[in-house]
């Protein structure tokens, strides 16, 4: 019985590490990027269309990925925000797909605007099931 929870015990200690080691637990974030209001009051028109949320993983797959990792957790090596954070989840759509088009230089955020709008929303639609959902690779 004493192995067992021993056992028990030190799996959960290297599951722990590992999940610590994947993200990016010392991301501070940058206190002084914020959405001109307009931007941040700004609903996205996608938010009644669930079934875009796939495109928009897929965006975030192709072109988020690299550096806030595959379940949004960030990398710790790139500095990336982690996404599931509750800083991050409560900002509004608006603010989202604000911060997405513009890229913040300062700290390695390049802008988005090179993507259609519409992509850009649906990105944001995909961000918000970060805290929600794991990423399931098989739907890739």
């Amino acid at each position: 019985m004493k192995a067992a929870i021993l056992m028990i015990t030190l799996a959960l200690i290297v599951i722990t590490g590992i999940y610590l080691l994947a993200q990016n637990p010392s991301y501070e974030p940058d206190l002084n990027w914020h959405a001109p209001a307009s931007a941040a009051l700004r609903e996205n028109p996608l938010k009644d269309s669930p079934q875009l949320t796939a495109g928009g993983k897929k965006l975030f797959l192709r072109e988020c990925a690299e550096c806030h990792g595959e379940d949004g957790a960030g990398i710790v090596e790139k500095h990336s925000a982690d996404l599931k954070t509750p800083v991050v989840q409560a900002l509004s759509d608006g603010a989202l797909l604000w911060k997405i088009t513009n890229g913040n230089p300062a700290r390695g955020m390049p802008s988005f605007s090179r993507l259609p709008e519409k992509q850009r929303w649906q990105l944001v639609l995909f961000l918000r099931t970060l805290g929600s959902a794991p990423l399931n690779s098989a739907e890739k």
